[in-house]
C-alpha cells in the first residue's frame, strides 16, 4: 500500500492511502487532498535526497492514474526534505544495473512522464528544494512552478555526460524559449530562483514551502470556473506532439537509454559522481 505517513493538516484535509507496488516499508510519498477545495497534494518523501528510484516513480504513477479517474480539481507536487526538492533519478538504478530492472525502472519513468505531463487535470509544483535533473522535469512536467528562494533547478544531464531525452528536452522547450533550452541542455546549467524566474523557468517565487503551496493553490483554484474537459482536451492540443511522440516509440526510446546506460564513458561517470558524493557525505 501507498500510505500516507506524513499528511498536511491545514484546514480540513483528509489523507488518501492508494495501492502501489513497494519494495520495502519505507514511505516514498504520501498523498492528501484538501476537502474545501478538491485539490491534491502528493509531497515526496524519500530521504534523504527525494532520489526517484523504481519503487517511488511506480508509487506517483499509482496516483496519477487515481486522480485522473476521479477528474481531480487539482495536483500540487512538493517535498517532504527542507532543502531538495527532487535529487533527480536514483543513480543506484543506472549504475552497474541488472538488465530486466534497468528497463522496468526506464518505463516506469516514461509512464509518470505521459500521465504527469498529459495529464487531463490541473498541476503545480511547489519547488521547496533544490531540483536538479529528474527533479526539474517533474516541476517541467506541470502547468505551474512555484520556487522558493536561493535554490537551484535544471536539467544538467550532460554534466555527468549523459544525453536528456527528446522528451526531457520537450518538457523544457514547452516552458522556456528554444534559444534558452538549447544553450540549458547543451551546457547542464543549474539556475538560481532569480534566474529561472527571469528566464520563466518558474513562475513565481515563494517566501517559504507553505507560501508556495499557496500560491500553487491560487492558480489550480483558477480553474474552478472553466470547463474540466474544455480545459483538459485544450492541454492535450497543445501538448499532444510531445506526448505522441514518446508513446509512438516508447521501445525504441528504451532501447536508447539501455544503449547509453552500458557505454563505458556513461557508467564512468556515474562511478565518479558515487564517489563524489561519498566523499561529501564523509566530510
Amino acid at each position: 500500500m501507498l500510505a500516507a505517513k506524513q499528511c498536511f493538516r491545514l484546514n480540513s484535509m483528509r489523507c488518501l492511502s492508494t495501492s502501489a507496488m513497494r519494495q520495502s516499508k519505507l514511505i516514498s510519498s504520501s498523498l492528501s487532498v484538501d476537502d474545501r477545495t478538491g485539490i491534491a497534494t502528493l509531497e515526496l518523501n524519500r530521504p534523504p535526497v527525494n532520489s526517484l528510484n523504481q519503487p517511488l516513480l511506480q508509487e506517483i504513477s499509482t496516483v496519477l492514474t487515481d486522480l485522473g479517474k476521479n477528474k481531480s480539481k487539482g495536483l500540487i507536487l512538493t517535498s517532504s526534505s527542507p532543502s531538495v526538492f527532487s535529487a533527480g533519478l536514483d543513480i543506484l538504478e543506472m549504475y552497474k544495473p541488472d538488465p530486466e530492472k534497468a528497463k522496468l525502472f526506464w518505463t516506469t519513468l516514461q509512464e509518470v512522464w505521459l500521465k504527469l505531463y498529459g495529464s487531463s487535470f490541473p498541476t503545480a509544483a511547489a519547488i521547496s528544494g533544490h531540483a536538479p535533473a529528474g527533479g526539474c522535469l517533474l516541476a517541467l512536467c506541470c502547468e505551474y512552478r512555484v520556487m522558493c528562494p536561493k535554490l537551484t533547478i535544471g536539467l544538467n544531464e550532460t554534466r555527468l555526460g549523459i544525453v536528456a531525452p527528446v522528451w526531457f528536452q520537450s518538457s523544457m522547450r514547452n516552458v522556456i524559449s528554444v534559444r534558452d533550452t538549447e544553450k540549458a541542455l547543451t551546457l547542464g546549467t543549474m539556475f538560481s530562483t532569480d534566474e529561472a524566474l527571469k528566464i520563466g523557468l518558474i513562475d513565481e517565487v515563494a517566501a517559504d514551502k507553505q507560501d508556495a503551496i499557496k500560491r500553487c493553490e491560487e492558480f489550480l483554484l483558477q480553474f474552478s470556473k472553466v470547463s474540466f474537459d474544455a480545459r483538459a482536451i485544450t492541454k492535450k492540443n497543445l501538448r499532444g506532439k510531445d506526448l505522441a511522440e514518446l508513446e509512438n516509440n516508447r521501445e525504441g526510446d528504451l532501447q536508447t537509454f539501455l544503449f547509453f546506460l552500458n557505454q563505458p564513458k556513461v557508467q564512468k561517470g556515474l562511478e565518479l559522481y558515487l564517489q563524489s558524493l561519498k566523499t561529501k557525505k564523509s566530510s
